[in-house]
């Protein structure tokens, strides 16, 4: 079973961060400065359980009426098991609740098309972040 929570206990703050250095530091080796940032003392963090192991996590930011969905990382051993579709879902409902009309999200290339299955739509160009290929990609809420 999946469930996904808004964190709101330093214990589910804390699964989250460590999920989150599992994958884009070690995993993918994003420089640990990088991963957590001044951004995360004002987002809304989404911690993913699998059979009620943390698994997965993701952050949402507003920037004027458009969310940004960040930092969605899913632990290797629960992909594929729809932990990254639940943490997604979760975020956008957040995004509606606040009223936001959009969501935007900076997704690496590889990732691409699991969030353009999601209803997502990429623009502009590939860019580099933390030496990753990234492409922006936006969702309408409405």
């Amino acid at each position: 079973m999946i469930e996904v929570v808004t964190v709101s206990t330093e214990r589910d703050l804390a699964d989250a961060y460590d999920i989150r250095m599992k994958v884009f530091v070690a995993e993918q080796g994003v420089p640990q400065e990088l991963e957590l940032d001044e951004l995360d003392a004002i987002a809304d963090h989404f911690l993913a359980r699998l059979d009620g192991q943390p698994m997965g996590a993701g952050r949402l930011l507003v920037r004027e009426n458009v969310g940004v969905l960040g930092r969605l990382a899913v632990l290797p051993e629960s992909r594929g098991t729809g932990v990254g579709v639940a943490l997604v879902r979760a975020i956008e409902e957040r995004a509606r609740e606040r009223g936001l009309s959009a969501i935007e999200l900076h997704s690496q290339t590889h990732a691409r098309g699991f969030y353009e299955r999601l209803g997502y739509e990429a623009y502009g160009e590939i860019g580099d972040d933390a030496g990753i290929p990234h492409i922006w990609m936006r969702k309408s809420l409405r």
